[in-house]
């Protein structure tokens, strides 16, 4: 079953070159190519995709913006951000809006379609440089809220911490030691115990609050 994909690029040359990767490999399939995000809602429902690959610097409504009207309506739809530059706050910004991986644009191609079906299977794919910038600023900012008052183990801590690497349910199971069921145990405990609903959404939390 192919994995159906829609891209918002307004860079033509880039949005042909992923439209004719993505229809172009065995297991996927672009349903939708456009240049910016007007009408997204409509453009979404036309054919609806597994996953969005989404630029952030776009004309009109921002990429930013789009995943806050995708994630409102469809929150369960997964959302790949893609940019040329590692800026901290448009970091921030996807993850805290829903979005579920960021990856750079000049990722190579094998690399941006094993990312496009790490998201679909459940990860959250982002490259090394952007996983360390995440860290960087889960260190550095400030907490919004008192972590302790969450009462996370430590190993939910480990296992939050490996989701704001990026790591997916696999990696985070060998890092651990634990089989896979295990992690998705874990996961569904810091979701209860966060108060969250998604990965990026307990991501973006350990970051506002420094959790981790």
């Amino acid at each position: 079953m192919d994995i159906n994909v829609t891209i918002f690029e307004d860079n033509d040359s880039l949005r042909e070159g992923l439209f004719q990767l993505i229809n172009g490999s065995i297991g996927y399939k672009c349903v939708g190519a456009y240049p910016d995000c007007d009408h997204i809602i409509r453009r979404i429902e036309n054919h609806f995709p597994d996953v969005v690959l989404m630029d952030i610097e776009l004309p009109g409504i921002s990429g930013i913006e789009a995943v806050k009207i995708l994630k409102e309506k469809y929150p369960v739809l997964k959302i790949l951000m893609q940019t040329i530059f590692e800026e901290d706050n448009n970091i921030f910004n996807s993850i805290c809006a829903g979005a579920s991986g960021y990856i750079l644009k000049n990722t190579p191609p094998a690399r941006i379609l094993e990312s496009i079906r790490e998201i679909y299977e459940g990860g959250s794919p982002m490259t090394p440089s952007i996983a360390n910038k995440v860290l960087q600023m889960v260190q550095s900012r400030s907490p919004v809220f008192d972590s302790k008052s969450f009462q996370l183990t430590d190993r939910e801590k480990e296992v939050l911490t490996c989701l704001v690497k990026g790591m997916s349910y696999k990696l985070i199971a060998d890092a651990c030691f634990i089989s896979v069921d295990t992690v998705r145990g874990h996961i569904k405990n810091i979701y209860e115990k966060l108060q969250v609903h998604s990965k990026s959404e307990a991501v973006a939390k350990a970051i506002r609050g420094k959790i981790v």
